[in-house]
Order: structure tokens, then sequence, then C-alpha cells
């Protein structure tokens, strides 16, 4: 397995995981729309995408996907880096792909000095929970989250 940090022109490996994870968290499937937010967001360099990939040459398959978004925190004044997707292909889960994955998001946190990483999943997720936890991930007991919806979609 190699992790590589995701340019634009690897957005055709990205776009299937990408779709699956959202169709994970209930949404409708639409290669379309995701290949044009990704190509967007790496374009931009607006977020980070790094991917793992199984298979040599020209026979490598795209077998999960973790990606970043960079934020700041007003109260230590220092980056911070929210883990927004982590996915992994079925076929190929609990054989260290996520924990990799993960790996590499830590260690690009530490390369840019950022204060941590902050992630969040969704409350029936128990194995994504299981992993955060084992990789020194705390629960937030402490603040509650709320959000203001402005959309249907």
């Amino acid at each position: 397995m190699q992790i590589i940090r995701a340019k634009p022109e690897h957005t055709k490996l990205v776009v299937p995981l990408f779709d699956a994870y959202r169709q994970f968290y209930k949404q409708k499937s639409d290669l379309a729309a995701a290949r044009r937010f990704l190509s967007e967001r790496l374009k931009k360099d607006q977020s980070v995408i790094f991917l793992a990939l199984d298979g040599v040459g020209r026979s490598k398959n795209a077998i999960g996907f973790t990606q970043l978004y960079p934020s700041f925190s007003s109260s230590s004044m220092r980056r911070l880096w929210i883990l927004n997707d982590l996915f992994v292909v079925p076929g190929v889960r609990k054989q260290g792909v996520g924990e990799a994955l993960m790996e590499r998001a830590r260690q690009l946190a530490v390369q840019t000095k950022a204060d941590g990483l902050t992630l969040e999943t969704a409350t029936d997720n128990y194995t994504a929970q299981r992993l955060y936890e084992k990789l020194g991930y705390k629960k937030d007991e402490v603040y509650f989250r709320y959000n203001l919806a402005l959309s249907s979609s």
C-alpha cells in the first residue's frame, strides 16, 4: 500500500471513493458533482486529500482516502486541520488502510505546526470511533456542536 497526496490529476481515482463515502452518509450518488467538487478543492488548494493505493504500475487501485480542510484556532492562534472525510473500500477494511491514512493526516498536522486535528463521525459509526480512540483522539465532553442548515441538500 502507498499513501500519496492527491493532485488534480488524481481526481478520477478519488471520485468513486468520495461518492461511496457520501452514500454511506445517506446522500444520493452523483459522480459528476463529486468530480466537480473535488476538482475545484484540489485546483484551488482548498483541501488536502491523501489517497491510499494498492497494486503496482498501471494496475494501482484506489482503496481509501481522507480529506482535510484547513482552519484556525482563535484561542491558540494556530492552524487546525479538520479531518472531514475518511473512507476505505469495504473489501480492504481492517487491514490498516484507515490507520495509515490517519497517520498521514497526523504527519501533515505536525509538518504544518498545527494545534491539532479535529473530526466528527456519526454517533452509530462504532468502527470509526474505535479507530479514532485507538489513535489517541478524545471525544469532546466539554463543548456542544451546533449547526445552522441553510440548504435542503
